[in-house]
This record gives structure tokens, C-alpha cells and sequence, in this order.
């Protein structure tokens, strides 16, 4: 017989007594806590402990009060689309539950598991008390911030207020909205309530983990979203938190590196303060030399990306699906510890429809007025209107445009007829980009000054289709939109592949049917993400100039040396591409800025000479193995092994540019062996940009020395016409259609073919004229590659030459 200590309590469930089937008794968020308490802490995740106070124990509180009737009474006809008649009938509501008293069985089952919780931490340990609802945390439906949480919470009287708070917060504004909108009953819905361990995040730093990316969907990367002190501020979007991306498949392959990095403005950080006699939280500033380092360590990354790997995989298997995971992470500031303090569905991009492709393409211009980041794909025309404080949202009508400096989850009623958002502030995983992919909206945030310069009643075009950068235009902009469905679009035999130069827009690129990366351009990242001459870099101490060495040190902060912030950035911004299109080829040319573009970076002046025709001058092959340039090689060297080896994305293959002379290519070789990237080994093929005369007329000779050639034919249109394309003067000239342009790259084809070799087209002419397209797969060019924005355009006019030349296609592209 069993003794009445063995005997369950009724009313508390401890995490490790519940799993992922306890929904009904505990909510989604309670559930799920306990089964990676249960299930997943000894695979290494780490959760605080804790107990869930059931489904059961709320309705047994609002049984022994009689509330049932005067609940049903309160929300009777209630109309929630009727901002002010909402509020009214929801805070009766919470009168009505709040004002129920906890029963004495009820109250004694808390604090005994409450103590035996102290038992394990410390006297001195607060605990989170966190709501739970039975319909919370559903693959369908997420609820996220639609309840109340209270955290740092000391001794007995605070528990159980807290615990009576959370029960009335089942019908807060925003969630008796939210379950009006997704066809939930209020009263078959119930409030559980968990209690665990506070996780000191004040003290160190917190954040979101999605296990696929927020924006396009792609399934293979873990981002990771962080900023100093509690999280609120990462989950309102109130910082720029730092960001993260692992590359799941290198990953659990033993590849443990950081893809891909962003350090985040995080401005203030929130911490707890004493007020009207319970704690409660404050921003305060943070430190500058805490906003120029990343919030958390590339080790500990690695460990957020590794649990978040491990509950995905979980998740996944009890579902017999992928299923994506939107993750709550913390750092205790006491113990130092990661912890993982929630883990639910992902709701929003992993149900998007797959296949289909929308194009958007402007038929106007107009000036833009604010930029920032985009938050989905789409895009919206509408009337602004700017909102405050939340006492202007009656103002709001359906369509406008929400322009604000933040969002908060109460906001939720007007947002769901909103036609765009647009914030100052907020990153990715904030509240108004989570609610905008929720209701298919495109939403720019982090503007900084849109509430400035944005006016009530303007026109404007939100647009959110044209990459990473989200744009406010003036007025109401003309648009045409093409949707495309991917999987009835078959491969032609000639491989269509995609140039790329910026890594912000990889992963949505990617979503496209391609055969790879035809061409990675490195000039792009290292303008825009690195900004300094590499030679600046690696010698700072030739820089005569004060204010520019202070620039670089202030640019290259928290690396031992310059140089590699240089290799960070460079091989970050290549592994990202790679990633994206992993296993495919992605074939990256290395540098070939000319001298005045090289002396326009930071630093540059002072290692460039003056050339008067850059574009035949020293360049590309040449700067390689020169003294001039070597070091500088060396570290874009060190940045692609770094993308090969430690990020294990072998798919990456390197081009040579403008490389002249057979001799010039043996000793570029020679020097890349030297760095360790020797051609062959670990599978590293090299191919030569063919772009030079030269390189067509020895053929036979450049193809004994390289894996594959990629024509490039700007260039080789200039050299073979004679006409400098950057010369205003004699550009009407420069045409790639020329009968003598077309014979070299006739011939071209026909010695690498000859030999065995690899060959395709990178330059701009196959984008913009159909008939140089039909005339390279009529040659039997091995690939094309093209622009983004035509590449759909291109792969159907290639598809109808094929067919023309009696060639089958190779059927649709599976990812």
C-alpha cells in the first residue's frame, strides 16, 4: 500500500513527471519544458527545474469562486474588433479571476513544491513564474505573449500573487483577441502556471534561437538572436540584438564554426529594480565597450546551436516531421551557465507554402524615405499612420500603414489590419517581425528614424521584396507580380547558375531553382561588410594619417590583430553564399578590384598606385604574388580555408581573375599551395577567369592548369573590340554581340570541351539579351550564370532553345 507521501499532489505536476503529451494538463509551455527536463537534459540540454501548477488547479480555483457564470456574462456578445468594448469586457474578466481566492489544498500543494524547489537551488534562488495555456505552443497556433510572466520572484506571498496574476491573464486584451482570430472557445481553453528556476539573465545576457531562417524559410541554418540582460528587450525588438547563423549539415558533420556573425547596437539592457514594494525591471544604459563586443562567446554560440540541434531533432522525431523550433535561451549571471528556458513550434515560416515564387518589380521610381530591415517578401501601399502611445490606436484604420518606434503584444487587435509595419527599432526575432510573418505582412524594422520622418496621412509603398533591406517609399508606387510555381518547372541540360555578391540575400536566393553559384564576387563583402584595404590591415603602422589608424582600430575592435577581422568578415560573407547552396557549386573569384577602387578603401590610398587605364592595369592574377599585394593574397587565402576546412563547405570552388600569362597562373598556384590551398587536395578544384584573349588562344596550355574556365565577357568584350566600357566616349561600341566577341567565345567553349574541362559564362550579356543566351546553349555551353532577378526569366528561354535543338530536360530540381 502506498503511504500518503508517495501519493501524487492533485494540483502540481514537477517538470520531470510531465512530456510533450501533457498539453491538456499542463499548456504547451509547460508541456514542453518538461519534456526536455525529462527527455533531452540528459542528452545534455540544459533546463531549470521547476513545477507545473495544472490545468486543473485554475479550474478548481474559479469552481469553489462560482466565477463561471459572471465570466460568460462579461464576454457575452462581445464584439473584439471594438478596441474600447474589449478592453472594458477583458478587464472584468481579470477582476473576476484575479479576485478569486486560492483554495487552502491548493495553496499548501504550492508552497510544498515551491520549498522542495529552494531545497535544490538555495534558499536564496527566485524563481519565474510563467503562464501556460492549454492552447499554447501548438505547431498551428503559437500564443506567444499573449500572457503574463513574472520573473526574479521571492518568497511565498509574491508566489501566489504572481500564480493568481497568471491565471487572470488568460484574458488579457490580446489573448482574448488572438482566440477569437484562430477559433479558439474561451472557456474550453484553461490557464496552467509554471514555476522554475529564475535564470539570472539580468546579470549576463539572453535571446531567441530559430533552427531555420526567419525570413526565407531555409531549413539548415540555426539563428541565434542575443543582447544584454532579460529578454524582454530582444522579444519587443527594444535592441538590435547581436545575431548568429550555424550551418546545420557542417555541423553535425564535426564542422563546429560560426557561419555568420552581426553585432547588434544593443543600446540598454534590462535588469530588476525595487518599486512600490515588489520588484520589477528598468532599462539602463549599456556600456560602450559592452556594445562593440558580441553578448556571447563563439563557444557558447556553438552550445546554443548545439542544443537547439538536439530539441529540433527531438521535436522532429516525436512528430514524424521536420519541425523547426523557436527556442527561449538565457545566460545565468551567477553560475555562468546556458540555459534553455522555452522551446515551441515554429509557426510562421516553416508553414509557408513551398515551390511558389513571387516576383515583384516596380514599373515607377520615387525617392526613399526611411530603409531598415525587411521582414518578409511582399509589398504594401497605404496610408501612414504614425502611433506614440497606445492611446492612439483607436485612430488606426484598416490598410494603414503602422509606423512606430516599437510594438507591443496589446497592439496585437489593430496590427491584424494593418497593411505594413515600420519600427525604429527591433531586429529580426522582435515582436512586430514575429507578428508581421504571422498575418503576411511586410514589415521594416530598426529604421531608427521613421516615427521623424514619416507624417500621418502620407502615401507610401512598403517594400520588403528586394533582399535584406527593407524600404518606405514616397507615395503609392505601380507593381507587377509574377508568382511562379517551382516544382512544375523542369532543369534544362545547360546548368543555369545565379552571381552572387551579397550574403544577406543568399538564403532567399537559394529558394530559387539554380545549379549553384556561378560566380561569387568578393569585391561586394569586402566594400561593404569590411570596408578597409587589406594591406591597411595587415601594416596600420604605414598609415600616416591619425584619424584613419583610429578608424581601423575602432573598426577592427576585439581582434588580436586587424588582419583578421579581415578573414572573419571575408570568410563569413563566403560561407554564408556557400551555405545557402550547399552541396552545390559556388564557384568564388577571388579579388579583382582595380588600383582606383582598391585606394577608394579605408586605408587604401596609402598602398595603391596611380594608374591612368586601371582596367588593363595592375589587377586580379597580377596583384597575387607581387610584393605589393602578397600579404593581402595571404589573408584572402587564409579566409577561403577557413570557409573550406573549419566550416567544412567543400562545395566551394576558387577562380582565378584576369590572369594573363601561363607562367603568371603557375605562379599564383604556387603561392595558393603555399597557404594551403593547394589544387586536388581535400577535393579543391581551381578554375581561371577567361577574359583575356590570351586566355582563348591557349587554351590547350591554361587548361592544364586549372579545373574549369568561367568566360567573363565584359572583359573579354573590351579586349577583344579595344573599347574601355568605362569610357563614356566610346561605350556605344562595347557589344558582346560582335561576330569577332562571339568567335573567341566559340572557340573558348571548344578548347575546354577539347580538353576536358569545365566551362560556363558569368558576364551580364546572357541577363540582359535572350539571343546571346540562345546562342551559348547552341554553342553547348556546360553552364550559365546570371543575375537573380532574371534567373527565372533565363532558365525558361534556355528551356525553349533546348527544346528547339530536340534536347531533353533533366526533370524539376529537388533542394
Amino acid at each position: 500500500m502506498r503511504s500518503a507521501i508517495d501519493t501524487p499532489p492533485r494540483f502540481i505536476r514537477r517538470f520531470a513527471e510531465i512530456g510533450a503529451a501533457d498539453v491538456g494538463l499542463v499548456g504547451g509551455k509547460n508541456a514542453s519544458l518538461g519534456e526536455m527536463v525529462r527527455e533531452l537534459a540528459p542528452r545534455g540540454v540544459r533546463v531549470p527545474n521547476g513545477f507545473a501548477i495544472t490545468a486543473e488547479a485554475y479550474r478548481h480555483v474559479l469552481d469553489r469562486a462560482g466565477a463561471w457564470p459572471r465570466l460568460r456574462e462579461a464576454l457575452q456578445g462581445m464584439d473584439s474588433r471594438d478596441v474600447d468594448d474589449l478592453a472594458l469586457r477583458a478587464e472584468r474578466a481579470r477582476e473576476i479571476v484575479y479576485g478569486a481566492p486560492l483554495p487552502a489544498d491548493l495553496t499548501a500543494e504550492i508552497l510544498s513544491a515551491y520549498a522542495l524547489l529552494l531545497a535544490e537551488y538555495g534558499e536564496q534562488a527566485t524563481v519565474a513564474v510563467r503562464s501556460s495555456a492549454t492552447a499554447e505552443d501548438l505547431p498551428t497556433a503559437s500564443f506567444a505573449g499573449q500572457h503574463e510572466t513574472f520573473l526574479n520572484v521571492a518568497g511565498q506571498a509574491r508566489l501566489l500573487d504572481s500564480v493568481r496574476r497568471c491565471f487572470a491573464s488568460l484574458f488579457k486584451d490580446r489573448a482574448i483577441s488572438y482566440r477569437v482570430d484562430n477559433g479558439f472557445d474561451h472557456f474550453k481553453v484553461f490557464q496552467s502556471v509554471g514555476v522554475m528556476k529564475m535564470v539570472r539573465s539580468d546579470r549576463a545576457s539572453s535571446g531567441v534561437i530559430f533552427t531555420l531562417d526567419t525570413e526565407s524559410g531555409f531549413r539548415d541554418a540555426v539563428f541565434i538572436t542575443g543582447a544584454y540582460g532579460l529578454g524582454e528587450n530582444v522579444v519587443q525588438g527594444t535592441v538590435d540584438p547581436d545575431e548568429f547563423y550555424v550551418f546545420k549539415p557542417t555541423f553535425r558533420a564535426g564542422r563546429r564554426a560560426v557561419l555568420r556573425r552581426k553585432l547588434g547596437g544593443k543600446e540598454i539592457r534590462m535588469v530588476y529594480a525595487k518599486g512600490a514594494g515588489r520588484e520589477t525591471t528598468r532599462n539602463m544604459p549599456t556600456s560602450r565597450e559592452d556594445q562593440q563586443r558580441f553578448c556571447i562567446s563563439d563557444d557558447e554560440v556553438l552550445a546554443l546551436a548545439d542544443a537547439a540541434i538536439t530539441i529540433e531533432d527531438h521535436y522532429s522525431r516525436r512528430a514524424g516531421r521536420p519541425t523547426p523550433m523557436d527556442i527561449e535561451w538565457a545566460r545565468d549571471g551567477l553560475d555562468g551557465q546556458l540555459y534553455i528556458v522555452q522551446a515551441r513550434p515554429e509557426t510562421v515560416a516553416s508553414q509557408r507554402a513551398v515551390g511558389l515564387v513571387d516576383e515583384y518589380r516596380f514599373t515607377a521610381k520615387a525617392p526613399v524615405l526611411v530603409s531598415g530591415r525587411a521582414v518578409g517578401s511582399r509589398v504594401a501601399a497605404g496610408k501612414v499612420r504614425v502611433v506614440r502611445d497606445a492611446s492612439e490606436l483607436g485612430e488606426f484604420q484598416p490598410g494603414d500603414v503602422l509606423v512606430a518606434d516599437t510594438t507591443m503584444p496589446d497592439w496585437g487587435t489593430v496590427m491584424k489590419t494593418a497593411g505594413a509595419v515600420v519600427t525604429n527599432r527591433g531586429g529580426r526575432t522582435c515582436h512586430a517581425a514575429i507578428v508581421a510573418r504571422e498575418l503576411g505582412i511586410p514589415a521594416v524594422v530598426g529604421c531608427g528614424n521613421a516615427t521623424t520622418t514619416l507624417r500621418t496621412g502620407d502615401e507610401v509603398t512598403v517594400s520588403c521584396a528586394e533582399g535584406a533591406v527593407g524600404r518606405v517609399y514616397a507615395g503609392t508606387l505601380p507593381f507587377t507580380l509574377t508568382r511562379t510555381e517551382l516544382g512544375t518547372m523542369p532543369r534544362p541540360q545547360t546548368h543555369v547558375m545565379v552571381n552572387m555578391a551579397n550574403p544577406d540575400t543568399a538564403f532567399q536566393t537559394a529558394m530559387l531553382p539554380t545549379d549553384g553559384v556561378g560566380l561569387v564576387r568578393l569585391e561586394f563583402i569586402v566594400a561593404e561588410h569590411i570596408r578597409a584595404h587589406p594591406m591597411a590591415l595587415v601594416h596600420p603602422e604605414r598609415i600616416d594619417d591619425p584619424a584613419v589608424r583610429e578608424e581601423i582600430a575602432s573598426l577592427t575592435r576585439g581582434h588580436r590583430q586587424p588582419s583578421e577581422f579581415f578573414v572573419r568578415e571575408l570568410a563569413e560573407g563566403v560561407g554564408t553564399i556557400a551555405a545557402a547552396f550547399y552541396p552545390k557549386p559556388v564557384i568564388v573569384r577571388l579579388s579583382d578590384f582595380k588600383t582606383n577602387e582598391y585606394a577608394s578603401l579605408l586605408g587604401g590610398r596609402w598602398f595603391e598606385p596611380k594608374e591612368e587605364n586601371p582596367m588593363i592595369g595592375f589587377r586580379g592574377a597580377s596583384r597575387y604574388a607581387h610584393p605589393a599585394y602578397a600579404e593581402g593574397f595571404a589573408l584572402e587565402c587564409a579566409a577561403m580555408r577557413r570557409v573550406r576546412e573549419a566550416m567544412g563547405l567543400s562545395n566551394v570552388k576558387l577562380m582565378i581573375p584576369f590572369c594573363r600569362r601561363v607562367d603568371e597562373a603557375e605562379r599564383v598556384l604556387a603561392a595558393m599551395a603555399t597557404h594551403g590551398l593547394r589544387r586536388g587536395e581535400n577535393g579543391l578544384e581551381i578554375y581561371v577567369m577567361c577574359e583575356i584573349p590570351n586566355n582563348v588562344i591557349q587554351v590547350d596550355a591554361f587548361a592544364r592548369l586549372f579545373d574549369g574556365f568561367s568566360i567573363g565577357s565584359n572583359d573579354l568584350t573590351q579586349l577583344v573590340l579595344g573599347v574601355d566600357r568605362d569610357s563614356e566616349m566610346v561605350a556605344f561600341d562595347f557589344d558582346e554581340r560582335d561576330e569577332g566577341v562571339k568567335t573567341m567565345i566559340r572557340q573558348a567553349v571548344e578548347g575546354a570541351h577539347r580538353n576536358g574541362r569545365h566551362i560556363g559564362l558569368c558576364g551580364q550579356a546572357p541577363s540582359d539579351d535572350p539571343e546571346m543566351a540562345a546562342f551559348l546553349v547552341e554553342l553547348g555551353i556546360d553552364s550559365i550564370s546570371v543575375t537573380p532577378d532574371t534567373l527565372l526569366a533565363v532558365t525558361r528561354g534556355v528551356l525553349a532553345v533546348e527544346e528547339r535543338l530536340d534536347r531533353q530536360p533533366r526533370g524539376a530540381l529537388a533542394r
